[in-house]
């Protein structure tokens, strides 16, 4: 199996648990489906300290943990609500890497940020949106993971948001042990083309909000040009 195809396994579970999520749902249930539909694809394991899926909804999307302290919390899907699942799949140690915060309205998940009536939700997202297309508009083979920590933190601030990754960090390597990641973080002099892929994950919010945002993509050169993989 390719990075392209574990990817695609959580591209995929994502796609599925839209279609799944109803108000009243327990996160514990939304884990357990995203992680067997993982599975059912052919995933054979999960790398980040063997969660598969991190699921927040309403004020806990502002949380920012380490795999290794994380507990899903035992708490139902509201009418209206805001959910983050973050997923990672892997198959004989290649990684997928993949989150998106979902919105609920009215009972419904709304799959268009356009149509988000939500002003505060809406505009968290196209921020997201706005941040990787900032990403692709900015780096070269020749930035250096700091220098795209820099760039990108002075955007979202510049932008009215903050970040809220609990080290300050954007994304990572992708490799095949997480003790060897290095990180788009100050002091990381490396090349971004000196790694055969990486995430971009900005955990965002607006001062003082008790909601987040968050959407991952594993991104990679070919050519002298980056690709979402």
């Amino acid at each position: 199996m390719e990075y392209k195809d574990i990817q695609r396994i959580a591209k995929e579970t994502i796609s599925y648990i839209k279609t799944a999520i109803k108000p009243n749902m327990n996160l514990l249930d939304i884990r357990r489906l995203c992680e067997k539909k993982m599975l059912s694809l052919g995933a054979d394991s999960f790398w980040y300290w063997d969660v598969g899926a991190f699921v927040f909804s309403g004020d806990e999307t502002t949380v920012s943990v380490s795999g290794r302290e994380y507990t899903t919390s035992d708490r139902l899907i509201g009418y209206n609500d805001i959910i983050t699942i973050d997923l990672s799949p892997q198959n004989n140690h290649i990684w997928g890497d993949y989150a998106r915060t979902i919105i609920v309205e009215n009972g419904e998940v709304v799959d268009s940020i356009d149509k988000i009536q939500n002003n505060e939700w809406r505009n968290g997202l196209l921020m997201e949106e706005r941040l990787h297309q900032e990403l692709r508009d900015f780096v070269t083979p020749q930035t250096t993971f700091e220098e795209l920590y820099l760039h990108i933190n002075d955007f979202i601030i510049d932008k009215g948001f903050v970040n809220l990754d609990f080290m300050g960090n954007l994304g990572h390597s992708i490799v095949k042990h997480k003790d060897e990641r290095v990180y788009i973080e100050r002091g990381n002099h490396l090349l971004l083309s000196s790694v055969d892929y990486f995430t971009f994950e900005p955990h965002i919010s607006v001062p003082n909000s008790k909601y987040g945002y968050k959407k991952e993509n594993i991104y990679h050169f070919s050519n002298e040009k980056l690709f979402e993989l």
